[in-house]
């Protein structure tokens, strides 16, 4: 699903919210872009699961990583990943210091003038989940071991879905023992259950039907970011620029 496609989408239906949420939160969501429906919510971290891992103990420290989610696992589920055992945030995984894993979604500027009435002031539309817990470490060698063989798995299929085949032709579990031993020396791996989730999609949709569709079609043909493909094909092509230039 395309990033504008899916923020249309949510801004067209409106999707319901309920109660306030309590102390335990981690960021300001006014009512009306309050989501609470777990599915929902869960479906959005499958998606868009290249987080955040905020911890603030001793000192605030965020790592960006991908992360695998077992919904069978704890209320709301259980988040799985690794880090660089050099990562100073590898203190913090012991099952007692609180962090948050970030989901970021699609966003974008949306101007007044796409509104009925232009009486209004310029925004910016988001979706993003949080996801509290108390991350602790998973250092024996096949629990690690069986955490990469999922978490590359998610990844070379659901990257690879495009293709004419089903399945990725790369498999971490046929690697032979002397690399992945070597892969793992490096790393840490980390559980997390998460005790607390938040949904704040900001997409307008506490305005008129009227409004929310005015925002569909000007999202559809408004300019997007850069594509993942463009933008790294252009930061190649500042390397090999400033690689001529130094010589």
């Amino acid at each position: 699903m395309k990033r504008r496609d899916l923020v249309a989408g949510l801004a067209l239906a409106g999707i319901g919210n309920s109660a306030e949420p309590g102390e335990r939160e981690s960021l300001y969501i006014p009512r009306p872009h309050l989501i609470e429906d777990r599915e929902f919510l869960q479906n959005f971290m499958d998606e868009y699961s290249f987080v955040e891992l905020i911890s603030a103990s001793p000192g605030i420290r965020v790592t960006h990583v991908p992360v695998l989610l077992d919904r069978n696992t704890g209320k709301y589920g259980t988040l799985y990943g690794h880090i660089s055992r050099k990562n100073p945030q590898t203190e913090i995984l012991d099952g007692r210091h609180p962090a948050v894993a970030v989901f970021r979604g699609p966003h974008s500027y949306i101007s007044p003038a796409w509104y009925e009435k232009a009486e209004a002031v310029p925004t910016w539309n988001f979706a993003v989940v949080h996801a509290s817990g108390k991350p602790k470490a998973i250092t024996e060698e096949k629990p690690l071991h069986d955490l990469l063989a999922k978490l590359v798995s998610k990844f070379e299929n659901h990257w690879n879905s495009s293709y004419d085949f089903k399945e990725s032709a790369y498999d971490f579990n046929k690697m032979p023992d002397r690399f992945t031993r070597g892969l793992m020396a490096g790393i840490i791996g980390f559980e997390m259950e998460v005790e607390w989730l938040e949904g704040k999609f900001k997409l307008g949709q506490e305005r008129t039907d009227s409004d929310k569709e005015r925002t569909v079609h000007n999202l559809r043909s408004s300019q997007q970011e850069r594509s993942m493909h463009d933008f790294t094909a252009s930061f190649y092509e500042r390397i090999r620029t400033a690689g001529k230039t130094s010589r």
